[in-house]
């Protein structure tokens, strides 16, 4: 019987793994390229910061991967002790001034401490099935602003949207909504509701909550740039 040629069949399956990581390097391309564009396009054309003796600041936070919002713990639209009580955390009793939300994929917020312990198949099974989603909920003390931690006033009514906003995925209290313990003793997870995928990332999430308060924000933000690169720094936010 005449040998099997290997060769053949070898230089076959290069190419289809050559062919197979080139399409998937394009369609990565081509979904950063969508983000810029998406992240580009102005929503919310019209709005200016708020110069009103009652406005309130509110900042727009990133770590470089992922972003949040943050806003006086208590005020006369919302007082969000009794939507996320300190009690929760693991330590209640710090002076805390600000709470900071945002939203992400459970298994990436539970079992992720820093980005290197992410896993590709954890990537790869929330690029192609999506992800159960929670809200992360950090408790800050007189936060200082920086080119990371952007404060923006918005208008009464515009915080009152925005308030609505970020509760919209939130169950409310009782049975359905779970707690979780946080990475430090400041902060605290929760259940939410939606789906986590490709595009609705944790920074279109936020993008979309500001968009919904009538912020000026791009019309798709899966990338932090693209949220923050609509919130005016500290220099900008000074002058004006």
């Amino acid at each position: 019987m005449a040998a099997t040629p290997t060769r053949p069949i070898m230089a076959r399956s290069l190419r289809a793994i050559r062919a197979l990581f080139g399409w998937l390097a394009l369609a990565v391309g081509l979904y950063f390229a969508a983000g810029w564009v998406g992240s580009s396009v102005p929503v919310n054309r019209d709005f200016v910061p708020s110069d009103a003796p009652d406005a309130v600041t509110v900042i727009v936070a990133t770590n470089g991967v992922h972003t949040t919002i943050a806003m006086p713990l208590h005020g006369p639209d919302m007082d969000w002790s009794g939507t996320f009580p300190t009690t929760d955390t693991a330590d209640p009793f710090r002076p805390y001034t600000h709470v900071a939300v945002s939203w992400g994929e459970k298994a990436v917020f539970l079992n992720t401490p820093t980005w290197a312990d992410l896993s590709p198949l954890t990537v790869l099974r929330i690029v192609g099935l999506g992800g159960e989603p929670l809200y992360h909920v950090e408790f800050w003390v007189r936060p200082a602003p920086s080119s990371d931690f952007r404060p923006l006033r918005i208008s009464r009514e515009q915080y009152r949207r925005l308030v609505r906003a970020i509760v919209r995925d939130l169950p409310p209290p009782g049975p359905g909504r779970r707690a979780y313990r946080g990475y430090a003793e400041h902060d605290v997870f929760y259940d939410a509701h939606g789906r986590y995928t490709a595009y609705a990332t944790c920074n279109e999430w936020i993008g979309e909550t500001l968009r919904m308060a009538g912020i000026r924000t791009g019309a798709w933000t899966p990338f932090p740039g693209g949220v923050m690169k609509w919130v005016p720094p500290i220099s900008d936010a000074s002058d004006d």
